[in-house]
């Protein structure tokens, strides 16, 4: 059998928070703009319907999607489909949780991430709780500013010890960390050094492209999110025509 891991992002681009590091911080769409993006993604859910692979899904917007009923539907409907092993969204959180009691556990999962500047940590634990209490897989996602690394470690000791919690590296400065820094942020995420520096791709192989790949809202398929080349279309062409064993194209990775 078949395994695909698809990540989907449509033209949502409307975020209810304002990270200042954010080109998405508090922006608005219209809406049109929501109806659209609430169309392709039902096509999208449509397609998914119509196959017979194993299927694992990461929706990764610009924007906030669970804010959206139209996101919540669609994650619903998806984690109940048969050929769905995982579906999940990256997400503050900020959404209301009593709408997940209807998916379907085993295969509905949730990357969170918590942003300090624009939400409580008392609120976002909470919020984590819920999470716990209706049975719902996730993990918890952090930008690892130096400056905020005592929240980074209060947060890991306040939520279930079972949820991973990952350090997500700021990299647009150089030599941003101190070994001192990397070893503090270890305790909390054991991985982080990994993510910390970029890493040579240029003609490696990758499943990206084979059996990983992206989609957008109008159907187009790329490797990854990184490489801009489109590879073909789910909605016109057939899957054999457009996915193969590729090496990297890039420089770096990461």
């Amino acid at each position: 059998m078949t395994n695909w891991s698809i990540l989907y992002r449509g033209p949502l681009s409307s975020c209810n928070y304002g990270c200042t590091y954010c080109p998405f911080a508090k922006t608005k769409n219209t809406r049109a703009e929501l109806a659209d993006d609430a169309q392709r993604l039902q096509k999208f859910v449509t397609w998914v319907k119509g196959r017979s692979e194993n299927i694992s899904i990461l929706f990764t917007p610009w924007g906030e999607g669970l804010i959206r009923k139209y996101y919540q539907e669609a994650m619903t409907e998806l984690s109940h489909l048969p050929q769905v092993k995982k579906v999940s969204i990256q997400t503050n959180l900020s959404c209301a949780t009593k709408w997940m009691d209807k998916v379907n556990k085993e295969a509905f999962a949730l990357w969170t991430t918590f942003h300090p500047t624009q939400i409580r940590l008392d609120k976002f634990v909470d919020k984590c709780t819920q999470l716990d209490a209706l049975g719902i897989q996730y993990s918890v996602g952090f930008v690892a500013f130096k400056e905020e690394l005592d929240i980074l470690e209060e947060l890991r000791h306040r939520i279930n010890p079972e949820r991973y919690v990952w350090a997500n590296a700021y990299k647009r400065v150089a030599d941003y960390y101190t070994e001192e820094d990397i070893l503090r942020v270890e305790k909390v995420d054991p991985l982080f050094r990994y993510n910390t520096v970029y890493h040579n791709s240029l003609g490696k192989s990758c499943q990206a492209g084979h059996t990983s790949f992206t989609v957008d809202g109008d159907g187009a398929v790329r490797n990854c999110h990184f490489i801009e080349a489109v590879l073909g279309n789910i909605y016109t062409d057939t899957m054999e025509q457009i996915l193969a064993p590729k090496t990297c194209v890039n420089a770096t990775c990461g």
